[in-house]
């Protein structure tokens, strides 16, 4: 099929994107792109979380991209073409009979192939982004650079708020863990060298929290997602000293910011483009300068 090249224009729009991969699975993918931003500007790709809401997470971006020149893709994957945990968060990894799909199967190359639209647009040719993703995004986040051959594509990443981990190891299985992809050594490697930033808000601390998942691997990971974030970022640390193999995560704690995903977006703005937590106003989104 023709490949989609995408081209957005200066402001709020929405675009189709039907990936070549997936061609019955439509997407739509939300921009904010702003006058200033030029082809070899930053880019920031962001992964909503279970709402499946690309255009509210966009609009969290949009004073940091009009303050920056960032032009922002939030991709919707809607939970008519990619129903529930598995076909979002898990990347449609696992098949209906709990087989393993090939990679070209699963859905964690559909950034990237967004990003080549793009290119082939004449929008956004710089060779690397910025990934990051909130909840069930940040989940999305991590697994897509635990389970891809190639994340270079991405300079940096951050995983926000994650309800739960997939954990560095090829001990267990999918999503727990690397086991049954077809990873090996290198891609474990791979992973625990990238510079992936573990974000959590530190009042994400509700152990009843209805949308918390609460599957038994989830569980023996801490009893909210700020515990469980410490918990994956420990693990990590452990297995690389483990094995002698470099590692380059780190873990941020958030302060005063629950399961809040704009002020999660201010935060990493904040951090990425001005190299410092925002304060506690700009996270709620009131006082001046705001992102």
């Amino acid at each position: 099929m023709t490949t989609t090249v995408l081209a957005p224009e200066v402001g709020r729009s929405t675009l189709p994107f039907v990936d070549r991969l997936f061609p019955d699975r439509p997407l739509e993918v939300n921009f904010y792109r702003p006058a200033a931003h030029r082809p070899d500007g930053p880019v920031v790709v962001v992964q909503h979380g279970m709402m499946r809401n690309g255009d509210d997470y966009r609009d969290f971006w949009i004073d940091a991209a009009e303050k920056h020149a960032i032009l922002i893709v939030a991709p919707t994957f809607s939970n008519q073409h990619f129903p529930q945990a598995e076909g979002y968060n898990n990347g449609l990894t696992v098949a209906a009979d709990g087989t393993m799909r090939p990679r070209d199967q699963r859905i964690y190359g559909v950034p990237g192939r967004v990003l080549d639209a793009l290119s082939q647009g004449g929008v956004a040719t710089r060779p690397q982004v910025r990934l990051f993703g909130h909840s069930a995004g940040g989940q999305f986040v991590h697994r897509l650079l635990a389970t891809e051959a190639d994340h270079s594509r991405f300079a940096v990443a951050m995983a926000a708020n994650s309800g739960w981990y997939t954990l560095p190891t090829l001990d267990r299985a999918f999503p727990e863990g690397m086991g049954g992809l077809g990873l090996g050594p290198d891609d474990l490697a791979r992973w625990l060298a990238y510079p992936m930033t573990i974000f959590a808000g530190d009042q994400d601390n509700d152990p009843t929290e209805a949308n918390l998942p609460s599957n038994p691997e989830a569980k023996a990971q801490g009893p909210t997602r700020y515990a469980r974030a410490h918990f994956m970022y420990a693990f990590g640390q452990r297995e690389a000293a483990r094995l002698g193999l470099p590692f380059a995560w780190n873990l941020i704690s958030v302060p005063g910011v629950g399961h809040d995903g704009a002020a999660m977006s201010r935060a990493a703005a904040g951090i990425w483009f001005e190299g410092r937590m925002p304060p506690a106003e700009v996270l709620k989104g009131t006082g001046p300068g705001a992102l």
